[in-house]
């Protein structure tokens, strides 16, 4: 009887491979237009990342934390783009569209609320890490755990930049005259981030 012959190692890695781009292009995409000014930028942005991930499939963890793996490619792919193309250009043109409510106060009343320039101008006022986990808490809705996958750090090490973070964020806000609501039925910061980001990319 002749011997089966063995499934090629290149055809596994293609399947799985077409299964972890099918599962997780579409929030690996989300998450770089949310940070870049362009829709073909972000297409970049995604296309260097599976193909990391082709080039690495055996590196590529299995179930769900994939989706973190590819988070963290997607993340230092982003911060060579950055450098190329002047981030704050680039982020400044997106949080117009983004987040012209980022910040809701108490009032119902539209004219008493902060102008788009005044919020953009605080949040790119912040450092590029306070931005980011701000940005993975609120855009990408991760939890401290993933956070801590995604950067390389501990969910302790996250917890304390992440409080740090809002207290700076809190802090510029206030400077610039931006009162954050904590009253019932009205939007945080951080949650208008993850409203407005789904709006505009989901």
């Amino acid at each position: 009887m002749p011997r089966q012959r063995d499934r090629p190692a290149d055809a596994d890695h293609r399947e799985r491979f077409e299964a972890i781009y099918n599962a997780y292009s579409h929030v690996i995409l989300a998450y770089a237009l949310r940070r870049t000014a362009r829709a073909e930028d972000a297409g970049d942005i995604v296309a260097e990342t599976f193909v990391t991930a082709w080039r690495r499939i055996a590196d590529v963890p299995a179930g769900d934390d994939a989706r973190l793996w590819l988070y963290g490619v997607a993340r230092r792919t982003l911060a060579n783009y950055h450098r190329g193309r002047g981030r704050h250009t680039q982020l400044v043109a997106r949080l117009h569209s983004d987040l012209p409510r980022l910040v809701n106060d108490a009032t119902t009343d539209i004219a008493e609320r902060p102008d788009t320039d005044t919020i953009v101008a605080t949040f790119t006022g912040l450092s590029h890490q306070d931005q980011e986990l701000l940005a993975l808490v609120g855009w990408d809705e991760l939890g401290h755990n993933e956070i801590a996958t995604v950067l390389g750090c501990s969910q302790a090490t996250v917890r304390v930049r992440l409080h740090r973070a809002r207290k700076r964020f809190d802090r510029a806000l206030r400077e610039a005259g931006v009162q954050r609501s904590t009253a019932s039925g009205h939007e945080s910061g951080e949650w208008a981030i993850a409203r407005r980001g789904k709006e505009n990319v989901l």
